[in-house]
């Protein structure tokens, strides 16, 4: 008899959520992981994290085979968004997600992570296209380099901070292009992926469309 998860599905589902920044991907891929009651993983924080423990142990941010061991030995299911999302963190995570021993043992942990039940929804740059290409269901989230800049605009200042726009604009075009470039993972739709461009589109919407492609691969 085949083992199912709350929801009546099979036991073990993962669900590949991929795009570039302040898409929607990260709140896209919460609601899903609430509604099929699975685990949630932003891979990007797993870099954040790597970051973190080298500079509690007083490591060196520069040293890859030390920065490889500590990524292979973490732990991904606690990692606390509200901590890792410190800009000094966010800085010393950009000096290690650029070696390939450390995203080699991060991609490892990931799919760790992934393999345990009941699945996983996770989400980031290369899920679909390299860490879970197995996954049932690939979505790739996008927007307008604008909206997206006006959504972390926003936010940033909905929390109490001061920051120009256009700075925001610069930064994320910045950002896109050392994705999309780079030869290691670069940031690409998987070809069995889903699009969902949320430039005009909000969060409810695009959860029900996500919602009925991932019931229908269920229901498959």
């Amino acid at each position: 008899m085949t083992e199912t998860n709350t929801k009546g599905f099979p036991r073990h589902i993962v669900i590949a959520v991929d795009g570039p920044a302040a898409a929607g991907k990260g709140t896209l891929s919460r609601r899903l992981a609430e509604h099929y009651r699975l685990r949630h993983l932003d891979t990007g924080l797993t870099y954040r994290a790597t970051a973190k423990a080298l500079a509690e142990r007083g490591l060196p941010l520069d040293d890859e085979a030390v920065a490889a061991g500590v990524a292979g030995g973490l732990d991904l299911s606690g990692l606390d968004r509200s901590v890792l999302s410190a800009h000094e963190i966010g800085e010393a995570a950009s000096k290690v997600a650029v070696m390939p021993e450390v995203r080699k043992a991060l991609v490892t942990a990931q799919r760790g992570f992934a393999a345990m039940p009941p699945g996983a929804v996770l989400d980031g740059r290369d899920i679909g296209t390299v860490v879970c290409p197995d996954a049932l269901v690939k979505f790739y989230v996008t927007a307008s380099p604008r909206t997206r800049a006006k959504r972390r605009y926003d936010e940033i200042v909905g929390n109490g901070g001061h920051v120009d726009l256009a700075e925001i604009l610069a930064d994320i075009e910045r950002r896109d292009a050392r994705d999309t470039g780079r030869t290691d993972s670069p940031l690409r739709p998987a070809a069995d992926a889903h699009l969902l461009d949320t430039t005009e589109m909000g969060i409810e919407a695009a959860f029900e469309a996500a919602r009925t492609l991932v019931d229908t691969a269920l229901e498959r």
